[in-house]
């Protein structure tokens, strides 16, 4: 029985569906796989670097951490009356140097909320806020002066490293009176309680240590009592932590309003500490009994290295242990980079103080005798100064440290019981004060506001500072306890057009790994909700004779493309003794812009392939953008919040939610060649999801392919995203976010100006060019005209193909160019009310764009006085004539572009281009040879070359990945002329043309060649002839019409027809409808989509029904007739069956033939292996397409003058263009070639200095117009590296907090299982495969 169903499997899926582009055959073994998983990313190798950088990252935190304290309890020996570094005049230094601790981070925030409401603007706060604010931070101010400046010096060390763990008691009693106010005495209240009575316990067993024995009680219980009163004042520094939790409803503004006006209150915090701890200082140095006038007194040198060293490393490690805790924290390491080396820092301060003193004593010991105790030790050897220490720094700072504990007594054991106790309950009682932290459950990747609640950090005690800072959560989720994480709504928005077979493939296989990565019905990733979206222009064909639209060959190869990846991504579930299994149920719709297909996806997510009829609407990338924004964020998204108004909801819940939706609904634009991965969507997920002032990011873009124009622009983008996008991001905002691979939000395309302004029609010369050559970057200029910034994230990796072709690249960048420079003009044309409206773009950053733009419009000029340089260095000419040498071929081009055809002006540029390479070859070998012998790297030529060429190198190494792209640095070098002279050229000169450029005269795999054109004498004869085959086709029956058939005189061969002839082999009887009879069929009949009630008598042995009905009838059936999925009404293919067809004999008359329109087509294309459904729009969606495309999207009137006029609009632009343009750069060319001709006079004169920087008595002679770009030059490129590694940093930071997240929520896998799909495991048993069979079709 199993082999005979194993038989019968076999049988029909050798038999399947000929028609079909999957036809399978078991001999067909041989297989073609595209790379479907992420096999360049070595996810092991990063899990493993990942780990080892948060070790090292949680290893320099500790060290840092106990840097900072030791530098400063250091500080604070020295100050002390018993210290012997630093002599008695010279103590008000250190007090000052003490001060500069305290007040260090507070004018650091200063500085840069200064920066910030210059630049950015600021809002003031209300008199209370200010009250409020300026009286807490007196208080702190007061607190931490006297603690560090007047109690601190005179205690041991060994106390001030433990007293610091006392300032947590506030925090310990805001957490209690936060709780009980919220009514939640839960078990966490438990911890802040025993920390307030064992911060108590240790001051008391504190004032019992130096009150019980000292001989001044008086002095003794001052100096105890400052220092116990201004713990419990520091302790008020985080008061702003627990604020929310302590007011009342109606107070609620308050916090609202400190956070609406952080800049003020940050400067208010800033100002009120610098003020408060300098009076302090100021009091306490005379009253300490020393003078003003000590700090100028002169300063031995050993001293003022102790000092500057000390105080140093104390700002130094503080800072950077500042931001490497935060760092720790966006990295997803809260416990092993952050908590755990803070704390430890604490505990690990004592043996690293006590060791040297006893070590020393050790020592001492062994020369005296064993019997030589602590107590004779601290006698002979401290206070009377016979000790074997030496007179280093090291030495000294251990002496002090010694007398300070030999004046405590340690060696007797109460005080020391005493001290030790004190400390445990310092220690302890802080480790309950922070214990919430512990509880602490962070995203991937957050802001330091919402890590910390105040942006100023504290130097003196750093690691007490950052854990009491860390945000407090009043109800602390348990560690298994999933993260409630908003829902988001992801759309993956597509536009194509002319892409090829292989280009369809990778968008689609793109999609397909993302609804594999996040499955639609997953309950832990089921806060993001994701559909794909293909908006495919101009998918249908006109048919000949009948004026019909049918799909054309584009259409045709994505549906074959969909199939395709479908079936590699259910390998692994399929047998390898069975062909490709059958797909789910597909959707054909007709709708009011064309068609769509909804293809619902493995894992359940939704693909939507929207198929565009030019002639119902409007096509290009622009328009599809439009269109399905609208759908997507008009239709689909506010429209439902508008029904539910017109229910009678609330209105202001109603807004609540739909601002909420439209802030989590995200559009990732991409192109119909974009190749990505997960990962890289998750990243630019995470910058929106975490800056809600962010309304688009951009991903790093490969550009893909072979040959040396691809070489040369792999070079520039990679260029261009190390350098220019980085410096955009840090110095401002990114100014294009590239519609290739781009994540926007809703609410940003929803805001006033943006999507409404963005279907403005071209009508102006200058909007073709801006709006429409540049669409992506036009919609970045309207989102930051109003407000949104821009990201870019490096770690978001995605691939598109580049023009391979001289031409294609030109044209590329002839539709770039001007767009952008329109855009950016307009840009910074408003730049006042743009630094007004946008907090993320400065003053200082426009004056950086502005350079930018001014040096893309002199380039030209620029190139041709580097060609200029180069003609003078080999001619040996001077360099007036070679200036006027150098401007000669770029001006006869200039003036040839506009008589020549564009073609012509191409191929020009490329033999320019090959003669200017050999220049620059030639050029590049003599100026390194030039610098080799000139002796000196000093010059501005050898300065300029060396920076650069090392910029460039750092920044390849930088990026591990893409280091080998540094070897087409060469052709990049090379091709300059061409791509900055030549190419600019072409550009501006050809701005009036503004067709695409590319794919417009690209072909589908296989789409048929159009004809040549012909004439009217042969026009005639081929009409005659479709004529005749149409009677033709008619009279055999054929479904499809002749017309729709390229070459003449052919009939439909391709497809099945129906033939009423009797004892004819494999003839295929598609769609009879109900009540049909068919007789005498031949022996290998195959009949689709029959009818509810047909009837089949005589059929041969081997006929298959497909699609029967519930009352088809077989009737003398062969042995192994098949009938397979009964339906009422529709068949497999998902035809809908006409009740008044049939089908006669051959003789009989002929009905009237049904025309097939292109879901037919689709259908019979692709097999039975697909369920194509055909369905219908609802009454409402499409009234509301009809709606937009009327509104917005009506294709445009044919009009000849209104074309006429375009063109003259757009040729009267381009000349007003170009000779601004080119006037601009003849004006820098001149004041060049003036300078040189003055050159004695106006010359800027540079020592030139040897390698050894040993003056040679010679002068370099300079131009000053020259040595001021140049220098600019220099310094900008010194900017934008700078720039760099702050990106390159921070993007370190989120990758690492990406994969340690991903690891703990299992996303990040490895491929393995993928790579080895047929493994016996992955079978399916005969049985559920022979259920599959029967219930699927005919497998194929």
């Amino acid at each position: 029985m199993v082999g005979g169903k194993k038989a019968e499997i076999l049988h029909k899926a050798m038999e399947g569906d000929k028609h079909s582009s999957y036809y399978w055959k078991p001999w067909d073994t041989f297989k073609e796989r595209p790379e479907i998983h992420d096999g360049a990313t070595p996810w092991k190798y990063i899990k493993i670097l990942s780990f080892l950088l948060c070790c090292l990252c949680g290893l320099v935190v500790f060290a840092l951490a106990l840097c900072s304290k030791a530098s400063f309890l250091l500080l604070i020996t020295v100050a002390g009356p018993t210290g012997h570094s630093v002599p008695p005049e010279n103590k008000a230094l250190v007090l000052l140097a003490i001060w500069g601790t305290l007040v260090a981070p507070s004018l650091l925030l200063m500085i840069k909320n200064i920066w910030k409401a210059v630049f950015f603007g600021s809002k003031l706060p209300s008199e209370h806020t200010v009250v409020l604010v300026v009286s807490m931070e007196f208080l702190v101010s007061g607190g931490a002066a006297v603690l560090a400046l007047a109690a601190m010096p005179h205690l041991d060390i060994v106390t001030n490293m433990t007293i610091l763990n006392s300032v947590a008691v506030f925090s310990s009693l805001f957490q209690v009176a936060s709780r009980s106010h919220a009514r939640l005495c839960n078990s966490w209240i438990v911890a802040p309680v025993f920390s307030v009575l064992l911060i108590l316990a240790g001051h008391t067993l504190f004032l019992a240590l130096y009150l019980m024995d000292a001989e001044g009680r008086r002095e003794a219980a001052l100096r105890c009592g400052l220092a116990v009163g201004a713990t419990v004042l520091v302790s008020l520094t985080w008061w702003q932590n627990y604020l929310p939790h302590l007011l009342l409803p109606r107070h609620a503004w308050l916090t609202e309003e400190m956070q609406r006006c952080a800049v003020v209150v940050h400067l208010l915090t800033s100002f009120t500490r610098l003020a408060v701890t300098a009076c302090v200082l100021a009091a306490y140095v005379p009253l300490s009994g020393g003078a003003w006038s000590s700090v100028w007194a002169p300063v031995a040198p050993a001293v003022g290295r102790l000092l500057a060293t000390l105080a140093g490393l104390q700002l130094l490690s503080s800072v950077v242990g500042h931001w490497l805790s935060l760092a720790a924290c966006k990295m997803n390491a809260l416990r092993r980079c952050f908590l755990l080396p803070l704390y430890l820092a604490s505990l690990a301060l004592l043996p690293l103080f006590l060791a040297p003193v006893f070590i020393y004593f050790q020592l001492q010991q062994d020369a005296e005798g064993p019997g030589y105790g602590f107590a004779r030790y601290c006698e002979e050897a401290v206070h009377a100064g016979r000790h074997t220490l030496g007179d280093g720094g090291f030495q000294r700072l251990v002496l002090d440290a010694t007398t300070q504990l030999c004046a405590l007594g340690v060696e007797r054991p109460r005080q020391t019981g005493l001290l030790t106790c004190a400390a445990v309950c310092w220690w302890v009682g802080f480790l309950l004060a922070t214990a919430h932290t512990w509880a602490l459950r962070l995203q991937r990747i957050q802001t330091t506001k919402q890590l910390f609640v105040r942006r100023m950090y504290e130097g003196a005690w750093l690691e007490q500072g950052l854990l009491l800072n860390a945000r407090f959560n009043m109800r602390p989720p348990l560690r298994r306890t999933p993260v409630p994480e908003e829902k988001l709504t992801l759309y993956m928005c597509a536009t194509m057009w002319h892409e090829t077979f292989s280009e369809m493939e990778k968008i689609i296989i793109s999609i397909f790994r993302w609804d594999q990565f996040r499955p639609h019905d997953d309950r832990e990733v089921n806060n993001l909700t994701t559909e794909a979206h293909i908006f495919f222009d101009d998918a249908f064909r006109t048919v000949p004779v009948s004026g019909e639209r049918h799909a054309n060959q584009y259409v045709e190869d994505m549906v074959q493309v969909i199939q395709k990846v479908y079936s590699l991504f259910q390998e692994d579930e399929q047998s390898p003794f069975m062909g490709p299994g059958p797909i789910g149920d597909q959707i054909l719709l007709h709708t009011p812009y064309g068609g769509r297909l909804n293809v619902t996806l493995p894992c359940g997510n939704l693909l939507v392939v929207h198929l565009k009829d030019k002639s119902l609407i409007r096509h290009k990338k622009r328009w599809s953008q439009i269109m399905y924004m609208y759908y997507l964020l008009g239709w689909r998204l506010d429209t439902r919040f508008y029904r539910r108004w017109l229910n009678g909801e609330d209105q202001a819940q109603i807004e609540r939610e739909k601002e909420r939706e439209r802030k989590n609904t995200y559009i990732l634009a991409l192109d119909g060649d974009t190749d990505f991965h997960p990962p890289a969507v998750m990243l630019l997920i995470d910058r929106l999801k975490q800056y809600p002032d962010v309304g688009a990011a951009c991903g790093r873009i490969h550009p893909t392919g072979t040959g040396p124009i691809v070489w040369y622009q792999k070079f520039e983008y990679a260029l261009t995203h190390w350098l220019y996008k980085t410096a955009e991001h840090v110095l401002g905002c990114v100014l294009c976010s590239p519609g290739c691979f781009s994540l926007f939000r809703g609410a940003a395309l929803m805001d006033v100006n943006i999507m409404k302004r963005y279907t403005t029609p071209p009508t102006e010369a200058l909007h073709h060019i801006q709006y429409d050559q540049g669409e992506d970057r036009w919609l970045c200029t309207l989102m930051l005209q109003q407000g949104w910034r821009v990201e870019y994230n490096a770690a978001s990796d995605a691939y598109t193909n580049a023009p391979e072709g001289f031409k294609e690249f030109y044209n590329q960048r002839r539709r770039w160019t001007p767009s952008t420079l329109a855009n950016s003009i307009d840009l910074l044309g408003g730049s006042i009310r743009l630094a007004r409206k946008n907090r993320s773009i400065s003053r200082p950053y426009l004056l950086y764009e502005m350079f930018i733009v001014g040096s893309s419009i002199l380039i030209p000029a620029t190139v041709c006085l580097m060609v200029t340089g180069m003609l003078s260095l080999l001619l040996a000419i001077d360099p007036n004539w070679a200036l006027i040498l150098a401007t000669i071929p770029p001006a006869i081009y200039l003036g040839l572009c506009f008589y020549l055809k564009a073609d012509t002006q191409v191929t020009l540029a490329a033999v320019l281009s090959v003669l200017y390479a050999l220049i620059m070859m030639v050029t590049m070998l003599t100026v390194i040879s030039f610098l080799v012998t000139d002796d000196t790297i000093f010059s501005p030529l050898a300065i300029s070359f060396v920076t650069f060429v090392m910029v460039y190198v750092v920044a390849a190494l930088l990026h591990p990945q893409e280091a080998h792209l540094i070897v087409y640095g060469l052709l990049y070098i090379l091709a300059i002329p061409s791509a900055y002279l030549l190419l600019s050229i072409y550009s501006i000169v050809n701005m009036n043309n503004v067709s695409w450029g590319t794919r417009e005269g690209a072909a589908a795999a296989g789409a048929a060649v159009p004809p040549p054109p012909r004439n009217k004498m042969e026009s005639a004869r081929d009409t005659m002839r479709q004529l005749y085959q149409q009677a033709r086709c008619c009279r055999c029956s054929c479904l499809r019409e002749c017309s729709g058939y390229t070459q003449v005189g052919q009939c439909d061969s391709d497809l099945p027809v129906i033939a009423a002839t009797g004892g004819e082999p494999m003839t295929t009887m598609v769609e009879p409808g109900p009540q049909n009879t068919v007789v005498g069929a031949g022996p290998q009949n195959t009949i689709v989509g029959a009818g509810p009630q047909n009837t089949i008598v005589g059929a041969g042995p081997q006929n298959t029904v497909v699609g029967a009905g519930p009352q088809n009838t077989v009737v003398g059936a062969g042995p192994q007739n098949t009938i397979v999925e009964r339906q009422p009404e529709i068949s497999s293919v998902g035809v809908q069956t006409s009740p008044q067809s049939s089908l006669r004999r051959r003789g009989s008359p002929l009905s009237p033939v049904r025309r097939q329109d292109w879901i037919d087509r689709l259908r019979v294309l692709s097999g039975v292996r697909v369920s194509f459904l055909e369905d219908s729009l609802e009454e409402h969606e499409t009234q509301f397409w009809n709606d937009l495309t009327e509104r917005y999207l009506k294709p445009f009137p044919d009009d000849e003058d209104k074309k006429r006029e375009t063109i003259k609009s757009l040729r009267e632009l381009r000349n007003m263009a170009t000779f601004i343009y080119f006037f601009a750069n003849l004006l820098w060319l001149v004041a060049t070639f003036t300078l040189q001709l003055l050159k004695g006079a106006l010359s800027i004169r540079i020592p030139k200095y040897d390698n050894s920087l040993t003056f040679t008595g010679d002068y370099i002679l300079v131009e000053p117009v020259t040595f001021m770009f140049l220098f600019t030059f220099v310094l900008l490129v010194v900017l934008q590296f700078l720039t760099m590694l702050f990106h390159r940093t921070y993007t370190l930071i989120h990758f690492i907090g990406y994969v340690n997240t991903e690891m703990k929520e299992g996303h990040i896998q490895s491929s393995d299982r993928f790579e080895n799909s047929w493994s016996p495991e992955a079978w399916v048993n005969e049985d559920e495969l022979y259920s599959v069979s029967q219930a699927g079709g005919t497998m194929v």
